[in-house]
């Protein structure tokens, strides 16, 4: 992914996004096959409906297509809604009714624990799937989608390490160093730094423009430069003593009320309108991250972006494929699964759009080693995020970190937006937590 709503972005409904809701609900009613007829192993017709959130990649790099014209019994209709923030609930809502489930659903990092624990008895065993190997994944990625008694109900589809990435042209104008190496080392080390960067940017700042994006974006960033996160090592929910948490909200709430940050909510129209209109001069950057920067900056911006190490690695989002066994084409649909994840098709997805594998075989492919996208221009943007996925450690993923996460967001967005006191923005959204796991 992409645009992960729970991390990233993996929120509140804004009247666009309620759209793409809705077209989610209204499409996902002809979902689970149901506009298939007859089996293709037996020469029939089969369409296979993939749900997924952001940019998954898939149709960009030509591999619907490519998997039709091999599969000429199989038609792929891919049901994409922009926000998983707004994706997710309709898939609660498909699975709690049994109905209206696509083949294939993606479901998001921050959400699998969740899925795993109370929802694995929906979903095919994919570990058993033909042509599926344990060992072609990252051994954590695979842990995370597979249940004590070890049935793995997701796929991985790529990982999220995290880089920066920035305006050399606006760095130039605020007096700071333009090389990635150079910009790499202001910072590095610790997320600190990177808020005191960020003064020294806005000291000087070309007229109408600020340092980051968000807070929420800087905040997600700290927090999974850590191995402890929302939950402890058993699992259980633990944010309020959280280490990475509490560091990570102060730094947010430091750059939101020194004024280095542009306030956006991620994923929203403003944000955006932001990466065309210059309206900052870094985001926190995980390898998804990539296709959004190119896909929103416009032509115009073209070569002013590049990509620097982060203070401190981490992974931020990444996602998986799974097959509900209320599908009508479970073969179909899990050779389908298998196929969009093995390294071949996974190379392809990052050098076109810089989802980075989460498969093994896939990372050390000269497709994703050598790559440079083309709007990055000279950026290895194969060797940056490579390097930093082998730095990363992996941490417990917890079955409430995608609620945490969001309402955590949302209150920083409060103090940015509002004005709004930190320490009741902070109280607030525990108590919205509670209740919400509690109830």
């Amino acid at each position: 992914m992409r645009n992960s709503g729970t991390t990233p972005g993996r929120s509140a409904l804004t009247t666009a996004s309620a759209l793409a809701l809705s077209a989610l609900l209204i499409s996902g009613c002809s979902s689970s096959g149901s506009a298939s007829t007859g089996d293709a192993a037996s020469g029939g017709k089969v369409t296979l409906t993939v749900g997924d959130f952001g940019t998954f990649g898939y149709k960009e790099a030509g591999l619907f297509d490519a998997y039709q014209q091999a599969h000429p019994g199989i038609t792929i209709v891919e049901h994409n809604v922009q926000q998983e923030g707004d994706y997710y609930p309709a898939l609660q809502t498909h699975l709690a009714s049994g109905s209206g489930l696509d083949d294939i659903q993606a479901i998001e990092v921050g959400r699998i624990a969740q899925v795993v624990k109370k929802q694995a008895d929906k979903f095919a065993d994919l570990g058993k799937a033909d042509g599926v190997h344990q060992a072609d994944f990252l051994p954590w990625k695979w842990q995370q989608a597979t249940t004590t008694d070890g049935r793995t109900i997701g796929l991985g589809t790529d990982i999220g390490p995290m880089a920066v990435c920035y305006r050399k042209d606006l760095f130039q104008q605020a007096g700071l160093p333009t090389d990635r190496d150079q910009v790499a080392k202001l910072w590095k080390g610790d997320w600190a730094k990177f808020v005191e960067v960020g003064k020294q940017y806005q000291a000087k700042a070309p007229a109408g423009t600020f340092f980051t994006d968000s807070a929420s974006g800087l905040f997600n960033a700290v927090v999974t430069s850590s191995t402890t996160q929302y939950a402890d090592s058993s699992g259980q929910l633990a944010y309020k003593d959280s280490a990475s948490v509490k560091t990570a909200w102060g730094l947010a709430v430091s750059a939101a009320q020194s004024g280095i940050s542009a306030g956006l909510k991620q994923f929203d129209t403003p944000w955006n309108q932001g990466f065309a209109n210059s309206k900052f001069a870094t985001v926190a950057c995980p390898s998804w991250m990539t296709a959004i920067v190119s896909g929103k900056s416009g032509d115009a911006n073209k070569g002013k972006w590049d990509i620097a190490a982060p203070p401190a690695a981490g992974n931020w989002g990444g996602s998986f494929l799974a097959v509900p066994k209320a599908g009508k084409h479970q073969k179909e649909a899990q050779a389908l699964a298998a196929w969009l994840t093995a390294p071949e098709q996974q190379a392809k997805v990052f050098a076109k759009v810089g989802n980075l594998p989460s498969n093994v075989a896939a990372l050390s492919r000269p497709e994703v080693q050598d790559a440079k996208l083309d709007y990055f221009a000279d950026t290895p943007t194969g060797k940056v995020y490579a390097a930093t996925a082998g730095s990363v450690q992996p941490a417990v993923i917890g079955e409430w970190d995608g609620l945490v996460k969001d309402t955590l967001s949302n209150g920083l967005l409060g103090i940015e937006q509002h004005h709004s006191d930190p320490a009741k923005a902070w109280s607030a959204a525990v108590k919205e937590i509670d209740d919400k796991v509690s109830g």
